[in-house]
């Protein structure tokens, strides 16, 4: 049985951990070794305040979560588009930190669901905007 998906519910919000660790295995995998996500010396000489991660990192973040949704919910449905612009850089100091990300379902069309979604990280918005299309089946 599928949840009701209305205009301006929220439908999950969750968090994930960023450590240094995870951008460098994202290097490995993406073969972007940029050194601004994984040496501290060269984001900061390049005016960063600390290693970035990598913003298809982040994207994958949301994916994920929306994902991870879906199938904790029952939700029978497909992703069909993903967009999002780069508001600011996730910073992960060398402790770590956390990308917040919240969905809000932003318009229903037949079979069609929109999703807004917010992703923060150290209080600030990382994504703006961020959406994704669901067609549920």
């Amino acid at each position: 049985m599928q949840p009701e998906l209305e205009a301006g519910a929220v439908v999950f919000s969750t968090s994930y951990p960023v450590a240094r660790a995870d951008l460098q295995r994202y290097a490995d995998a993406s073969g972007d070794h940029n050194p601004i996500h994984l040496d501290e010396a060269a984001a900061k000489a390049a005016g960063l305040p600390d290693v970035i991660a990598h913003g298809m990192y982040t994207m994958g973040l949301v994916s994920r979560a929306i994902l991870e949704w879906l199938a904790a919910a029952g939700v029978d449905a497909r992703m069909t588009e993903f967009s999002a612009r780069f508001a600011k850089p996730v910073v992960v100091p060398a402790g770590g930190t956390a990308v917040e990300i919240e969905g809000k379902v932003r318009r229903v069309e037949g079979d069609t669901v929109e999703i807004a979604v917010t992703a923060t990280s150290a209080g600030e918005r990382v994504l703006a905007p961020a959406r994704a299309t669901l067609v549920v089946r």
